[in-house]
């Protein structure tokens, strides 16, 4: 086999395997989301009152992210030291178990208060999990790409979380309307999805367990010159740049957590409420409206190479912001059409402010502290956007009657969002190896006018 067949052969395992993992790690994640906004409320927080039970439901939702700054910080920490395959698996792993024991719980009724304590820690594993498993993801699929091809390759995980999330949303639609309609989904349908988790994952383990090491890091390892304590250095020298990369992630964050954060799941199904459809219909209109993100994903990951990833996101951004009233009237509308039309319509912006992000991320960071600046941004980007856009909707909704207030609320994120990538300078085609150190310590933000040159001055010295 030549040399070049055989690294093409490689880079579709990889993308293969980034996509398989990617794809089951928020399928367990969304599970929990997509269950919080149906049935969570009244199986672990009924003696609440029906209001608060689903401000906490949702909130609990939203605690996972305060805690996925430390599994970036040990994925990162770890990926930069020993690898970024093994924290692919470790991850992988420890998602999974989570899931399946969320699966197995006792409810409220059986077990009391233990109940919903055991579950909050069931989710803060989640959020472990998922803090440190998307840099090690993209940082496979865009190290091991060709120069032009990145915001493909990269765009590759990215469709994980859309393809999760139609996972999810299919999984629980055939629950609810074929396999346990009607009690029978509160007595033990909501579970299946959640155990099935543990096939998904065996899958996942043996697909991600047959990839080569990502080259970049090969070759860190092979000068030894892993960095000791890569959060430090990062946070040390590169912080401004981590807080804008978040900033960037939080609008999409925001705005997508609508769905995959289960606030319209439970707010069209809410038989009080304003729309008062059916669970399995939303659920299958929501995973229309994951396919169309899915679509524009890997459509972002194409234009990403074509126009650059900053002109990809902010095209993105306005089209998202222009799309936000009108999704909140369509789905207020009541009809189950217009429903559909509103998620594919949210779906553009969605794909279009994600699939670059992967490509966008890895080419602002330096290589010996990459895993680390990109699991980092990612995971202060989730907190600020979408930890408790679900609860924050529900509550804006309950003290305002309407949906207006939420659709100004991500208004505001998004514009944010827009400001963040219109600092960032692109740099795509810059060459990612360890060997070209200096020039991706400087230069990543349109402020930053040092060179690559003069950085290394300043560093022999």
């Amino acid at each position: 086999m030549s040399t070049a067949h055989a690294a093409k052969a490689n880079q579709r395992r990889v993308a293969f395997a980034t996509v398989i993992g990617t794809t089951v790690e928020w399928y367990d994640f969304f599970i929990y989301a997509t269950a919080a906004g149906l049935v969570f409320s009244q199986l672990f927080f009924e003696p609440a009152g029906q209001e608060i039970a689903l401000l906490i439901s949702f909130a609990s939702v939203g605690l996972s992210f305060l805690f996925r700054p430390l599994g970036a910080f040990l994925a990162g920490h770890f990926g930069d030291k020993i690898g970024r395959r093994a924290m692919l698996v470790l991850t992988l792993a420890l998602m999974g178990a989570s899931t399946t024991l969320i699966g197995v719980l006792p409810t409220y009724e059986t077990a009391g208060l233990w109940a919903p304590v055991l579950l909050l820690l069931l989710r803060i594993l989640q959020g472990i999990s998922a803090g440190g498993e998307w840099g090690g993801a993209v940082l496979m699929a865009v190290e091991h790409a060709p120069e032009g091809h990145r915001g493909r390759a990269g765009s590759y995980p990215q469709v994980g979380v859309p393809l999760g999330m139609l996972l999810a949303s299919g999984t629980m639609a055939l629950m609810t309307g074929v396999i346990s309609p009607g009690e029978a989904f509160m007595a033990w349908g909501w579970r299946v999805p959640f155990l099935v988790s543990i096939v998904l994952i065996l899958v996942g383990y043996f697909v991600r367990r047959a990839v080569d090491e990502s080259p970049v890091f090969e070759e860190i390892a092979e000068h030894k010159a892993q960095t000791n304590v890569p959060i430090l250095v990062l946070f040390k020298k590169h912080w401004p740049l981590v807080i804008i990369a978040a900033l960037v992630f939080a609008g999409n964050n925001a705005a997508g957590y609508m769905t995959t954060g289960g606030f319209f799941q439970s707010y069209t199904t809410d038989p009080e409420g304003p729309v008062g459809l059916e669970r399995t219909d939303v659920l299958v209109a929501v995973a229309f409206g994951a396919a169309i993100w899915l679509i524009m994903t890997l459509v972002a990951g194409f234009l990403a190479d074509k126009i650059g990833r900053k002109r990809t996101y902010q095209l993105g951004f306005i089209i998202l912001a222009i799309s936000l009233f009108p999704v909140f009237a369509l789905v207020n509308s009541g009809s189950l059409g217009l429903l559909y039309l509103a998620f594919g319509l949210f779906s553009i912006g969605l794909g279009l402010t994600y699939g670059p992000q992967a490509a966008l991320y890895s080419e602002l960071f330096p290589a010996s502290v990459r895993f680390s600046g990109v699991s980092i941004s990612y995971a202060i980007g989730a907190i600020v956007g979408g930890a408790f856009a679900p609860t924050i909707a529900q509550a804006l909704v309950q003290a305002t009657g309407g949906t207006t207030a939420v659709a100004v609320y991500l208004l505001i994120v998004v514009a944010i969002s827009f400001t963040a990538v219109t600092l960032i300078r692109d740099r795509s085609g810059i060459d990612l190896s360890f060997r070209n150190q200096a020039e991706q310590e400087v230069g990543a933000l349109v402020f930053d006018k040092r060179r690559a040159d003069a950085a290394m001055a300043t560093q022999d010295a």
